[in-house]
């Protein structure tokens, strides 16, 4: 499955938005009367971009003022790590894997319905124009699994022609001049001159210093 394959990525809003709650404008309230036997499962929850965090504490919010804590079970806004380093000092900030969306675990009626969707931020539930579509499990574990146990990514403030340090692996205290930096596998090729020859080698963004 690809990243944003269940998803609808055409409504990337990005207004401002107060903490207040707010309706739905022309928008038919989907019918749950032939809901059998309505039981617990994963629906998506498209966002205004930027707000997903906001909407996951707005949501909790309601979920508890409102006693909703038997039909609304938990929020997600799946996210990654990624390690930065510049100026030789680390740092690390969290990414969120589906920008714009939000996971919501939860038993589908009215109530239950109407206390997601009118929370501030929320456009609309991912599914048909007239009723929320759950999720597969399947899918929604891969997403949480993949946010919980992915090794981090590292970015790195380097360039063709930086001088690098090398301080872990059979070239440590080496210095080498970058000739290709691959960001999306952490990775660099760099020249090494080692007994007197430039030999290419590459490396981890963790196995290397900024000169």
């Amino acid at each position: 499955m690809k990243d944003n394959e269940m998803f609808d990525e055409k409504d990337n809003l990005t207004p401002e938005i107060e903490d207040v709650e707010i309706s739905p404008a022309k928008e038919e309230k989907p019918d749950f009367k032939s809901n059998k036997e309505p039981k617990k499962r994963w629906y998506v929850v498209h966002t205004y971009s930027g707000h997903e965090n906001k909407v996951k504490v707005n949501l909790e919010k309601r979920v508890e003022y409102m006693n909703m804590g038997e039909k609304i079970f938990r929020i997600e806004v799946p996210q990654k790590t990624i390690t930065q380093v510049k100026g030789g000092k680390k740092s690390e900030k969290e990414e969120k894997i589906f920008p714009g969306y939000v996971l919501v675990e939860m038993i589908m009626d009215d109530d239950s319905w109407y206390v997601v969707r009118h929370t501030a931020g929320v456009t609309k539930f991912v599914g048909s124009s007239k009723k929320p579509i759950p999720a597969k499990d399947s899918e929604i574990k891969k997403i949480i699994h993949r946010g919980q146990a992915q090794t981090p990514k590292i970015e790195l403030d380097v360039k063709v022609g930086d001088k690098v340090r090398i301080i872990s692996g059979p070239f440590a205290e080496f210095i080498g001049d970058i000739t290709e930096v691959y960001p999306d596998k952490s990775k660099l090729r760099a020249m090494v001159s080692i007994f007197g020859r430039e030999t290419p080698v590459e490396l981890e963004y963790k196995q290397i210093q900024k000169v």
